[in-house]
């Protein structure tokens, strides 16, 4: 290992917090040397869990840990999220379409090829079906959680503190000097109160203006209209979601979200009439973090009832 690499080794053993499921989370090393951090727990079928902004895979700790006896779960870290690495624009493009094909990397690289579960949540959900509407054949369930794989529903206009992030200068201050956006959420994304620890390691990644590029991309990629950069792939994901309706879905959903609202659980339902559809009235965005054991009780049953192969 050379100098300048052992240097950053140290760093980012200084700067990461520990991972509450596993000290030692695995990693991928991405074009341009960059390190895409991912937890790899238990055996049997897979279960691919894909998180938003601003998390990171620590919010998906209590289903990896209720799950990880009877499958082989896999949650990465984005890159600019969680322990993954954090780079400059001069070195990674924050867009949808990366973010797809970096999931895709990771589980070409693990053979992850068939018998695939996702569970989505926020930008989750993009991104996993824009996987899923590439690799169609290796899909054979599907976990929404307060998510989207559409442009806006009828009726639904972006917030206007997202609207203030994603389009003025504002938002850079907001986002990545003040902490505003992650520091709301963890604050006003659940009915519950989190416990202190809770928050802080939902923060811990995003500790600095450098270490929050990712959470103001995520809100500057948000596709609103012809032109934006992530328009057209959401758009042909959105086309393609008929080939999903004969796959086992499953919804749970925060009704207390004032982004992915009822205009977003309403077009799940009409697009997938099939699904199985559970709506929590005292749950907030970050829906596993007020209805959690409820969720993987819902979750464990619907593995019973829609069983995979263990190879």
């Amino acid at each position: 290992m050379t100098t300048d690499s052992a240097q950053a080794e140290q760093e980012r053993a200084v700067s990461s917090p520990r991972h509450p499921v596993t000290h030692s989370p695995s990693h991928l090393v991405l074009p341009g040397g960059l390190r895409y951090v991912y937890l790899d727990e238990g055996q049997g079928p897979p279960v691919v869990m894909v998180h938003g902004n601003p998390t990171w895979s620590f919010y998906y700790r209590e289903l990896v840990q209720g799950l990880r006896g009877d499958h082989r779960v896999i949650v990465p870290d984005h890159i600019g999220c969680g322990l993954s690495d954090k780079p400059g624009d001069d070195r990674y493009e924050y867009t949808l379409e990366r973010r797809v094909l970096d999931l895709e990397a990771l589980l070409d690289h693990l053979g992850l090829r068939e018998n695939l579960t996702l569970v989505l949540h926020d930008w989750g959900g993009m991104i996993g079906m824009a996987f899923a509407h590439r690799h169609p054949e290796r899909i054979r369930r599907l976990i929404v959680l307060n998510t989207a794989a559409f442009l806006l529903p009828p009726g639904k206009r972006l917030p206007w503190s997202l609207w203030l992030c994603r389009n003025t200068p504002l938002g850079a201050v907001l986002v990545r000097g003040l902490n505003a956006f992650s520091r709301a959420a963890v604050r006003w994304c659940t009915v519950k109160p989190l416990p202190p620890e809770v928050r802080a390691a939902y923060l811990a990644p995003y500790d600095s203006w450098r270490n929050r590029i990712a959470v103001l991309r995520f809100v500057q990629d948000i596709p609103l209209r012809a032109g934006d950069r992530a328009y057209e792939l959401v758009r042909s994901v959105q086309d393609g979601l008929e080939r999903f309706r004969g796959v086992p879905m499953l919804i749970c959903w925060g009704e207390k979200d004032f982004v992915f609202d009822r205009h977003f659980l309403a077009e799940w339902r009409r697009r997938f009439p099939e699904a199985e559809a559970h709506a929590f009235a005292n749950a907030g965005h970050l829906v596993l973090e007020d209805a959690g054991p409820e969720v993987l009780s819902l979750v464990r049953d619907f593995f019973q009832r829609h069983p995979l192969p263990r190879s």
